[in-house]
């Protein structure tokens, strides 16, 4: 009777998770690839990864020492849901400082992470019969999310003939009285492309049409562009500021992203909103790496001119090589850390070749697809990773290219990884 009992259990639980809204919701592959990497590298391959989105750099030690000095004064306990005053007056002034707007800190909620902004303002927005706008090539929980509340997702393609930037127009023409959320993202991953002002102008005019229509605009890679290239922050508009939504945070500028630290700044009417689902979902940011995110927001930041300068070297490496690659071209980035080429000449699909790199030659790169049905013929290369190791990974990567066929023109062989594993 027991048995009974727990096979029907077990069935009850298989339906409910059949027609449940999580049987909607996707993932990140990047952590998949990491895995898959990690396997390889334990199993003896010499595995080079620029597949991840993360700083190769150390968190800058007066950042660490912060953290343990709050530790060691006490701070380990509860902190209010939305973060510690010191730290949001913190982020007000660092807001003032790089966009000239001032910001008050009833408006700021710290978060961990910056994927907690999009999951709060994705969930607030959407339910079925709504749409939210998202780029297309994106980040890949944007269209998670999206789906997981039940809207309808709409992509705003993110072209290579545009410079991986939207269309003003073309977003505009994409937006109906469904719209709740248009979500934007410069510079941008998984392409490394920079809106340029004169776009983002076209479509914060066109959006006065469309009151309800509120706006997320993830800017966490803000600090890291090129060339002299400008970053436009959304809150330069003073049209949409009762209805943007700012992610940001520490991951990327300060090579923080295990602290799992963010920001974000809300309009006055979804504040409330925003402290009620911390409360619900997270309580708060552990105290101390508050503590930590005030020394990186007000101390030297040497350590972030260090990385960029790196960065910029890796970034021309990374461009200058894949442009060598038989059948590959690939558009110098404006900003953050990858590099987005287009390998539709090679005859490879994008997923396929990421794999096949990754088993045969240790490099791990991502599929242009895992970002949207718009990065089919594109390879994400991250390039967080040294100049040797990159100088090495795009040998292999040439080597590869040039040795072996796309899966439908070559033999049936079995793809080994055994070509440079350590002996």
């Amino acid at each position: 009777m027991r048995v009974c009992a727990h096979q029907n259990q077990a069935e009850f639980f298989m339906t409910l998770t059949t027609i449940s809204s999580f049987d909607r919701i996707g993932e990140e592959n990047a952590f998949a690839v990491l895995a898959r990497a990690t396997q390889l590298a334990t199993g003896g391959m010499d595995v080079i990864n620029l597949g991840i989105g993360q700083p190769d750099f150390a968190t800058p030690p007066h950042i660490v020492e912060a953290a343990i000095k709050a530790l060691r004064d006490g701070h380990h306990g509860y902190t209010p849901a939305t973060g510690i005053l010191s730290l949001r007056e913190a982020v007000a002034d660092r807001t003032l400082e790089t966009t000239g707007v001032a910001v008050s800190p009833e408006r700021i909620c710290i978060m961990p992470g910056g994927k907690v902004t999009m999951f709060a303002a994705i969930l607030m927005m959407g339910e079925p019969g709504t749409e939210i706008m998202y780029p297309d090539p994106g980040f890949p929980i944007y269209r998670s999310m999206i789906e997981f509340t039940g809207a309808k997702p709409v992509p705003i393609p993110m072209r290579e003939e545009n410079g991986f930037a939207f269309s003003g127009n073309e977003a505009l023409s994409l937006v109906t009285d469904k719209t709740r959320l248009v979500i934007l993202n410069s510079p941008a991953n998984p392409t490394g492309g920079v809106t340029p002002r004169s776009e983002i102008d076209t479509l914060v005019s066109g959006l006065d049409r469309y009151p309800n229509a509120a706006v997320l605009s993830d800017e966490i890679y803000d600090q890291m562009t090129y060339d002299g290239e400008e970053h436009v922050s959304l809150l330069g508009y003073e049209s949409i500021r009762d209805r943007l939504i700012i992610l940001n945070g520490w991951s990327k500028t300060w090579a923080m992203t295990g602290w799992r630290m963010g920001w974000s700044i809300w309009p006055d009417a979804l504040f409330d909103k925003v402290r009620k689902l911390a409360v619900n979902a997270w309580s708060c940011v552990n105290a101390p790496a508050q503590y930590a995110g005030i020394a990186a927001l007000e101390g030297p930041q040497d350590a972030v001119a260090d990385m960029m300068q790196a960065f910029d070297q890796r970034r021309k490496l990374v461009v200058q090589r894949a442009n060598a690659l038989p059948n590959v071209t690939c558009l110098t980035p404006k900003g953050a850390f990858y590099a987005f080429p287009n390998i539709s000449g090679t005859s490879w699909k994008a997923k396929e070749l990421a794999s096949a790199l990754l088993e045969e030659t240790g490099v791990a790169a991502i599929g242009g697809p895992d970002f949207g049905t718009l990065g089919e013929g594109y390879l994400r290369l991250s390039y967080a990773n040294s100049q040797d190791n990159i100088a090495k990974a795009m040998d292999r990567i040439a080597q590869f290219l040039e040795q072996t066929a796309p899966p439908k023109a070559q033999s049936n062989r079995p793809i080994t990884a055994s070509r440079w594993r350590d002996e």
